[in-house]
């Protein structure tokens, strides 16, 4: 594919939640259209780009798009969530859900490059196959953490971010969208002068991560679900501000010798009014997210690669934690929590932890 085009998938504040078949007949409609103004390349952002995003944006907030021809007969369409996990799964089901058309390739995510067609310039800065380079660190006590030097040849205190920003563009399309955000856990930008180990050709990455993954594979493969009965604490403690917070925690888990394996912690914050009760839930709010929380439960369970991590209330703030195999599940079943009450303003993250290190701090494990 040649040079892309993208743009931002626009929020419209009065949208109406649409389904992929809903989209997909909308496009079909449309695509003769689209076809000429990509192949073209005349007025695509009034012709094609500012048609298509709002259309996206019915389905769910936060898809991106590639266009471009990948030869004289076929234009390719790629739905990117710029690296955003939680967003994935909707990008994969979205072309999942697309039907065979002439002319047209549809892509989720970002995919990966040849490295030799892989070249990013940024405020005079230029990244190639030539003067990026990197090495593994180990970090005791952690040894299936993957954390990387990425060593530019060029870098200086000034161009430090510029530098950030442009290797991150040429991992993002060298890896591709999928692999840049789950297979490396941890990384850093530095020079050549402070490298601290014997540098590795970029080239090499993709051969070391895949190398990385199967280790992986091998030393969790027959890990047996977890049998052992759920034991809870109940944990007290005053925030900075003063105010108390309660957290319950399953304690068994966070003594569990293979945390690795379920790598994805999801973190859903659901906020609500705790101004006349010392920052807690009063009993309608109360009973509403303690029924949120039990559905999570029952959907994500251990048998489909889920482990209910427990919770934390304070300062008008409920947040429920799991940990999982997969990110892709939990991003459904959280996603339509929020859609489902929006009575609450509630926040979903999801990160990769394989040590489980975001909860240290209740020192029970």
């Amino acid at each position: 594919m040649g040079i892309f085009d993208k743009i931002l998938g626009k929020k419209n504040p009065e949208k109406q939640i649409g389904t992929y078949k809903e989209f997909w007949d909308w496009f079909l409609t449309k695509e003769k259209t689209f076809f000429e103004v990509v192949k073209n390349r005349e007025h695509i952002e009034e012709q094609f780009f500012d048609i298509m995003a709002p259309e996206l944006s019915k389905i769910n907030d936060g898809y991106y798009f590639l266009a471009g021809m990948c030869n004289e007969n076929t234009a390719e369409l790629i739905i990117t969530v710029e690296g955003d996990v939680k967003k994935m799964i909707f990008a994969e089901e979205l072309v999942a859900a697309a039907p065979e058309i002439e002319n047209w390739k549809f892509t989720a995510l970002k995919p990966e490059t040849n490295i030799e067609n892989v070249g990013i310039r940024m405020n005079e800065c230029e990244f190639t196959k030539d003067n990026i380079y990197f090495y593994s660190n180990e970090i005791e006590g952690y040894p299936d953490e993957i954390d990387l030097a990425f060593v530019y040849e060029n870098l200086t205190e000034e161009n430090k971010g510029s530098a950030t920003t442009g290797i991150c563009i040429f991992l993002d399309n060298f890896l591709g969208e999928l692999n840049f955000a789950t297979q490396i856990d941890t990384f850093s930008i530095i020079g050549k002068n402070e490298a601290e180990k014997e540098l590795v050709p970029i080239e090499k990455l993709k051969e070391f991560l895949l190398w990385r993954e199967r280790e992986f594979t091998e030393k969790y493969k027959d890990l047996q679900t977890l049998e052992n009965e759920d034991q809870f604490s109940l944990l007290e403690a005053t925030l900075e501000n003063g105010m108390p917070l309660m957290a319950t925690v399953n304690a068994s888990l966070l003594k569990y010798d293979a945390k690795a394996s379920y790598p994805w912690i999801s973190v859903l914050k659901i906020s609500y009014d705790g101004s006349n009760n010392n920052g807690f839930p009063e009993e309608k709010d109360y009973n509403t997210m303690n029924i949120i929380e039990d559905y999570a439960a029952e959907i994500l369970t251990p048998e489909n690669g889920h482990l209910y991590i427990g919770r934390e209330t304070a300062d008008s703030c409920k947040s429920i934690y799991f940990a999982s195999k997969d990110f892709r599940q939990p991003s459904k079943v959280f996603d339509q929590i929020i859609k489902d009450n929006p009575q609450y303003k509630i926040s979903l993250e999801i990160y990769k932890d394989k040590y489980w290190q975001s909860f240290e701090h209740y020192n029970v494990n």
